[in-house]
């Protein structure tokens, strides 16, 4: 009996070492990480990220808050950039500009950028538009430039209805409109009268209820609302495609409003704290997968993988 109770003593004590010094399950933990991840930025992007955290703090770190925002793309920025250190990530619908980086380099910030994902500009309208199923690119320039001067649906083409066109998109918070802007339209005057919104769901309800509308924003979020919205096809000149996941690629037949989706890093932040780098390492890892499930046509692996060897590598230094 005595040497049965010291043996129970022992193997007691044992259990005791082994579960202070994290040998007991941490449910694939990896080592238990604590703190917070601060992400901002893209409207656009908003879906994939937080698909990412919210998988990252049930399946990896659950004792990790991965804090994900949607500001638009340049207003991330400027909480990106902040004097000391400002939010870990921010992503974004566009490069980041030359001036984001000068500023970067002013502040001893050093950026990354990953590349997450591939997105489609989609042009959407009302369900009851049974007249704009198909436009040309050069039909979609017109109607959201104002020296085309189109103000009317039958202005467009005949026998499109004697209608006004009401025109909506994200405001210049973001990296979509700037796209929009600077690359379809040729950094062209936007149309008078444009509705510009901040938020992507009352752009999505301002539509289903105009009868006569035309948005612009990213394939995903026309995915997430089908029931609601049309998706207009588009002629680049060899007959009219629709934006799908198969065809939102950088050489796929929707490749003039096809884009690449983008997270900026802060190295530093990603160098003293840990949870910040083991989050970027799980985002690159598992981006193909979420982008597919959040309306986003997937990068190649290998392209992916480049980044995650980088990230792998900021654990060495």
């Amino acid at each position: 009996m005595k040497v049965k109770g010291m043996y129970l003593f022992v193997l007691s004590v044992l259990l005791f070492i082994l579960t202070a010094c994290g040998g007991g399950n941490d449910n694939g933990n990896g080592g238990g990480l604590e703190g917070s991840v601060v992400i901002d930025g893209s409207g656009t992007v908003f879906p994939l990220m937080s698909k990412l955290a919210e998988d990252y703090m049930i399946n990896e770190q659950e004792n990790v808050s991965v804090e994900v925002s949607r500001s638009g793309t340049s207003a991330g920025f400027k909480k990106f950039l902040v004097e000391g250190g400002g939010t870990d990530f921010n992503d974004a619908s566009r490069n980041i500009k030359e001036e984001e980086l000068a500023k970067a380099e002013e502040l001893g910030i050093t950026v990354k950028e990953l590349k997450v994902a591939l997105d489609g500009i989609t042009i959407v309208v009302n369900k009851e538009n049974d007249w704009a199923t198909e436009l040309t690119q050069q039909e979609v320039i017109d109607i959201f430039s104002a020296s085309a001067g189109k103000k009317n649906w039958s202005d467009v083409r005949e026998g499109f209805p004697n209608e006004p066109i009401k025109t909506y998109g994200p405001n210049e918070n973001h990296g979509t409109y700037e796209f929009f802007w600077e690359t379809i339209l040729k950094e062209q005057d936007l149309v008078g009268g444009i509705n510009l919104q901040q938020e992507y769901s009352t752009l999505v309800d301002l539509v289903t209820k105009d009868k006569d509308a035309i948005a612009f924003f990213g394939y995903g979020y026309y995915a997430s609302n089908k029931e609601k919205l049309n998706a207009v096809k588009i002629d680049f000149g060899n007959g009219p495609v629709e934006p799908t996941l198969d065809t939102i690629k950088e050489d796929g037949a929707y490749a003039p409003f096809t884009r690449p989706v983008f997270t900026y890093l802060n190295e530093g932040n990603a160098q003293e704290k840990p949870q910040v780098l083991d989050f970027a390492i799980y985002a690159m890892k598992n981006a193909e997968a979420a982008a597919a499930d959040t309306g986003f046509a997937p990068l190649p692996a290998e392209e992916l993988q480049s980044s995650v060897d980088y990230l792998e590598g900021l654990k060495q230094q």
